[in-house]
């Protein structure tokens, strides 16, 4: 009997002529807007159409969502195409409902922007993660909250565009229970940074365990060790 195949395999694409092909054959997509230009916004909007054409998945990551108006204005496009998650953290989140152009700090406290979490659920009809001391889940009505983690996470650059890419593994997996699945995401992402932490002396070891801690994950510390509440 073959084993089951494990994980999630990663591809970065933004040509647009590879856009179709490689998202017919992906479980999932994940858009994240750190780098925009004119020629990546055109890929990623017809990344988004393809994966609603074929019934998939795909979760959006508003990186720095208020900073410019031209950020803002596209995030707001890539919204009306309907992505499963958007995953942010709260200042981003806050920009997105109010469409502000202001600086955005990164890391805030995540019930700082709870209610405006479940106001986009509920506009753009899709699920929303807030980062943050306690990770934020809601559907606009129920609302999950994700306490694993440390706070150390903060200081590593990108940790928030690797869980957004986490949770569109696992919408791949089970896609029509994206409120889970997205906690799930969050929490076994935080756990591993909780593994990872009591072995590190900094933010760069901290990246190196963390990351070793998520590969060696096993059914025993995720069933033990994850803090998962309605809120």
């Amino acid at each position: 009997m073959e084993e089951p195949v494990q994980g999630a395999s990663p591809a970065m694409v933004h040509a647009v002529e590879e856009i179709s092909e490689f998202t017919a054959i992906a479980n999932a997509l994940c858009i994240n807007i750190g780098t925009l230009s004119p020629e990546w916004i055109f890929s990623m909007k017809a990344a988004a159409v393809r994966a609603n054409e074929l019934n998939k998945p795909w979760v959006l990551d508003p990186v720095g969502v208020g900073a410019s108006r031209f950020r803002t204005e596209r995030c707001l496009e890539l919204i009306a195409l309907r992505p499963a998650v958007i995953r942010g953290n709260a200042s981003e989140i806050m920009a997105v409902v109010g469409a502000t152009i202001a600086p955005t700090k990164g890391v805030d406290n995540s019930t700082d922007a709870l209610e405006a979490a479940k106001d986009l659920a509920k506009k753009a009809q899709c699920i929303v993660a807030v980062s943050g001391a306690v990770d934020l889940v809601t559907d606009g009505k129920r609302v999950l909250g994700v306490s694993n983690g440390v706070s150390l996470m903060q200081r590593i650059t990108a940790t928030g565009c690797a869980v957004t890419a986490l949770i569109a593994a696992f919408v791949s997996i089970n896609p029509g229970r994206p409120l889970e699945s997205a906690a799930y995401a969050l929490a076994l992402f935080g756990l591993s940074g909780e593994i990872g932490y009591e072995r590190s002396s900094g933010p760069a070891s901290l990246r190196m365990n963390m990351l070793d801690a998520l590969h060696a994950l096993d059914e025993g510390a995720v069933l033990s060790r994850i803090r998962i509440a309605q809120i």
